[in-house]
């Protein structure tokens, strides 16, 4: 169980990372029709996509980044939740989950 919270946690951080840079090479206006930077683009737009126009501001860059980084907070939040209650569950498995009492 805690390989799957470590699977979790590293899946959550490609996910976050992904998205991050997906927004930094949007604000500093990276050249789209390079590959490399259309196919993060890309990932980032299908990874941000629920969260589309949940701002709606003044100005291409400021909007993609509010939206596409509240999309990498929510997915940073639930991801670290997911993987606590994974590790949790795991310890409590191993007898680890009960309190400790203080010897007398």
């Amino acid at each position: 169980m805690l390989a799957i919270a470590r699977l979790i946690r590293a899946v959550t951080g490609l996910v976050v990372l992904v998205i991050v840079v997906a927004i930094v090479l949007f604000v500093v206006s990276a050249n789209g029709h390079n590959a490399i930077v259309s196919d993060i683009h890309d990932a980032g737009r299908w990874l941000a996509g629920p969260f589309k126009n949940v701002f709606s501001v003044k100005g291409p860059k400021l909007n993609l980044a509010l939206n596409w980084g509240l999309a990498a907070l929510v997915y940073l939040i639930v991801g670290g939740l997911l993987a606590r209650l994974a590790a949790r569950a795991s310890l409590r498995a191993r007898g680890y989950g009960g309190r400790m009492h203080p010897a007398a």
